[in-house]
């Protein structure tokens, strides 16, 4: 009776469940099997289990994996040389990564970059494989790992013999490839170990090669100062690229020459290999987010205006225009130029900057500059100093007039900036001067530098090479916050250049009668300026923009459920922002400081498409 039983009950063991059947997964779960990688976690992909399985050295891996993987580098005779790469490399950086020698690296990028540039025909995986992709992020993550410093994090990108388990790695390098423009790289980063805060998008081109942020060191006497405008806290993105000849040779004699070349988005983006080309992998908004990682900018905001002789750019050598680059000057390349708002300062640009830097139709079109100022001085004083550091940037870069890209130049200023960009476009006759005297300065009794500042503060002319500007919430009528108790009181503690008070108690002292100034106190500061009432944003609203040059309105507004005539963005009423003639005028929910709102970037992303031509 206990045997039927037992057998009875292993008849309905086997009717239960098949030695071979199916089972149901959820979808995330199924998802998880078919995209299972080294790469995704301590998990190999499918094609590499099945080697291993086929060759019966599964469980020995996971007890001796360096000896597997000499085994499977000797040869599986009965593989596909494509699989038996593949698998190498997807085994090397596992084992690497499980804390064996880190050797393993550099091989699983070796392996990956046989695997890819095969000469022969049909050995590369192609792009519907999924194998295809992970390769290439072995590669380049075992270039980043394999040269990694002590850190972790940074790393030492240089020549030498570097050991592989089956042999050595010869690397050469240029050293020119370390020269960027006015500067050398140093100090590399693995941006896929930079966690990004602040921005709304992480971009990263894919390509080939180890995506890196760089700083730069600056080189006296490699340029002319009007040339060197990148600050040395500006970091940048660089791909490096080990060009490795003959792998397939070098895998079976265990001697394998490579060479380093390091690549910035200034240059191609793309490289050669074996007849290819192929793209390079960058990563851009890494780069800005490091840039701005414990940067010292956001504190030259307050200091900026409280302060008219805080030096915002200290090397006033280079950086006397108030002008830097994000790149060296490119020609062929049509410059915009951000002009930040009182209190602010360039960072504030940041998130448009990701997003504009990041479009590849914009790329290779322009290049980004800033301007920053002390924004409590007198917007006269500033605004001549954005015009001569343009027209001095402008003949310094191009004194024979050859690039026609440098006469196409944007504006986008916000705030406070928007009405230093306008002055860049008006024709201004001696109105802003009518205000202060009636007599020529010609006629004046002042220094040679004195008449110059003066001609330079309260006569505007259009630039010719400024085609186009952007205005972004500007008080083009004045903000009634400046005009109110908080602009009155935080003018009080402002303090002006000592350039301009020097000029002007000159001016006051030599030619008492010519001018309409009781003392120096009656300077009047930005937040005045700003002032709807002043007679300085009465007569700045009357002039109009040179006729040829578009201007576009991006205007924020807070309540715009309100009435027309109430829409504020809680520094500047719409009523101020609007101007006629714009050729575009689009409103964004937003309180004033929109710079960083979806619908601004979007709407300066179309106005720069709209520049080059692309609808």
């Amino acid at each position: 009776m206990a045997c039927a039983v037992l057998v009875l009950a292993l008849l309905a063991l086997y009717g239960c469940a098949t030695p071979v059947g199916v089972g149901y997964m959820d979808r995330q779960e199924s998802h998880r099997k078919l995209t299972a990688n080294v790469l995704t976690g301590p998990t190999l992909s499918a094609p590499t289990t099945q080697i291993l399985n086929r060759t019966g050295l599964a469980e020995r891996f996971k007890s001796h994996p360096a000896e597997v993987i000499a085994t499977i580098h000797r040869g599986v005779p009965t593989e596909e040389e494509s699989d038996r790469l593949y698998a190498l490399a997807e085994l090397s950086f596992l084992h690497a990564s499980q804390g064996g020698d880190r050797s393993y690296y550099l091989a699983s990028a070796v392996y990956a970059y046989a695997l890819l540039f095969s000469k022969e025909d049909g050995r590369s995986p192609d792009a519907f494989d999924p194998r295809f992709r992970t390769a290439v992020n072995i590669y380049n993550l075992g270039i980043a790992e394999g040269f990694a410093g002590p850190d972790g994090a940074g790393v030492d990108l240089k020549a030498g013999v570097y050991p592989l388990p089956f042999g050595q790695l010869v690397i050469t390098v240029d050293p020119d490839s370390f020269r960027w423009s006015s500067y050398r790289l140093v100090r590399f980063v693995d941006s896929s170990k930079l966690s990004i805060r602040g921005l709304r998008n992480e971009y990263r081109w894919p390509g080939i090669g180890a995506a890196l942020v760089a700083s730069t060191m600056y080189l006296p006497g490699s340029a002319a100062p009007v040339s060197a405008k990148v600050p040395p806290d500006v970091k940048i993105p660089v791909t490096a690229f080990i060009r490795i000849d003959d792998p397939g040779d070098g895998l079976k004699n265990g001697r394998l020459h490579g060479k380093l070349e390091l690549y910035t988005t200034d240059g191609d983006t793309t490289v050669t290999v074996e007849g290819r080309r192929v793209p390079l992998e960058f990563d851009i908004s890494s780069a800005l987010a490091y840039t701005l990682e414990g940067s010292k900018v956001y504190s030259t905001e307050t200091k900026g205006f409280f302060s008219g002789n805080y030096l915002l750019l200290r090397d006033q050598t280079r950086f006397r225009e108030n002008i830097f680059f994000m790149s060296p000057y490119k020609p062929g390349h049509i410059p915009v130029v951000f002009i930040h708002g009182t209190a602010s300062s360039s960072a504030r640009w940041i998130e448009m900057l990701n997003e504009l830097q990041n479009d590849r139709r914009l790329w290779g079109r322009y290049q980004f500059w800033s301007f920053t100022y002390n924004t409590g001085n007198p917007i006269l004083y500033t605004g001549g100093l954005l015009a001569d550091g343009l027209k001095e940037l402008v003949r310094g870069l191009d004194p024979e007039g050859r690039d026609p890209a440098l006469k196409k130049m944007v504006i986008i200023g916000h705030s406070q900036g928007g009405l230093l960009a306008k002055l860049a476009v008006i024709d201004s006759g001696t109105r802003f001067w009518d205000n202060v005297s009636g007599v020529s300065p010609d006629k004046l009794d002042v220094s040679p530098d004195t008449r110059k500042m003066i001609k330079r503060s309260f006569f505007y002319t259009p630039l010719a090479f400024v085609r186009r500007v952007i205005f972004i919430s500007t008080p083009h009528k004045g903000s009634y916050v400046a005009g109110g108790w908080i602009g009155r009181l935080a003018g009080k503690f402002v303090s002006l250049p000592f350039r301009m008070l020097d000029a002007m108690k000159e001016v006051v002292s030599r030619n008492p009668q010519a001018i309409d100034m009781g003392s120096l106190k009656d300077i009047p500061k930005s937040t005045e300026n700003m002032d709807p009432g002043s007679t300085f944003i009465k007569t700045f609203s009357s002039v109009p923009m040179a006729p040829g040059v578009p201007v576009h309105s991006i205007i924020s507004v807070e309540n715009p459920g309100a009435p027309k005539e109430k829409w504020t963005d809680g520094v500047v009423k719409y009523e101020s922002a609007h101007i006629d003639g714009a050729v575009s005028e689009v409103i964004v929910h937003s309180g004033h400081s929109t710079q960083d709102r979806p619908q601004t970037i979007e709407e300066v992303r179309r106005i720069l498409l709209l520049h080059v031509g692309i609808q």
